[in-house]
């Protein structure tokens, strides 16, 4: 008669621990993946630059600059702003009225012939939820750099319905600055022009 053996059974147990183990280092896996800095272009066709400054205590007068660029490195998952840059030409300022325009690019502000260019660099940021945080950065203004902060809320984070169909960020920013920090004082002691000017920033960046 063969000799029967005995059954020896199965370990279910351990191959069950063993594929939770594979799904989860998989997983991990697949997320550390992912989570990693991006490259984002602010897409000039949707960079919107404006600032409000009192006028004689009358009204504030609105106006723009409608030549900016920038990029900035982010990581999503993480909420972690690695770099960022925006530079804003100071001879595109429009506030639809030519000799006020022409007075803003001379030398009692802008002074656009010897300074072409608004440089914020960005230092570092703090997210307080999914869709707001602040901005630190150093924001160069007729050569001088001071520190600023920024109020930034995220609108939308999704594929482009059309058009470059890529993952855009729609963001908004804001702060107030006292121009005259920079050394801009034309008006401040007279009370012609606001030293006090709110910097608004609305922003779409493309994932490249």
């Amino acid at each position: 008669m063969p000799v029967s053996h005995p059954h020896t059974p199965t370990p279910r147990v351990s191959l069950t621990l063993a594929t939770g183990l594979a799904l989860a280092l998989g997983m991990l896996s697949t997320q550390s993946a992912s989570a990693e800095p991006r490259t984002y272009a602010i897409d000039p066709e949707h960079f919107s630059i404006g600032f409000l400054t009192e006028h004689v205590g009358y009204a504030d007068t609105l106006g723009m600059f409608l030549k900016g660029q920038g990029e900035f490195v982010y990581d999503e998952q993480t909420r972690q702003l690695h770099s960022g840059t925006v530079e804003i030409a100071t001879d595109s300022v429009f506030t639809n009225h030519d000799e006020r325009d022409d007075h803003l690019r001379s030398g009692d502000f802008l002074d656009a012939s010897r300074h072409a260019t608004i440089v914020f660099e960005a230092t570092g940021f703090e997210a307080h939820s999914d869709s707001e945080g602040t901005l630190e950065g150093e924001l160069t203004l007729l050569g001088e750099t001071r520190p600023v902060t920024l109020a930034v809320t995220l609108n939308k984070a999704k594929a482009y319905p059309f058009g470059h169909e890529q993952h855009t960020l729609g963001l908004s920013a804001r702060t107030t600055i006292a121009r005259s920090d920079w050394g801009m004082t034309y008006g401040v002691d007279n009370g012609l022009v606001g030293d006090e000017v709110e910097l608004i920033l609305e922003l779409e960046a493309i994932r490249q």
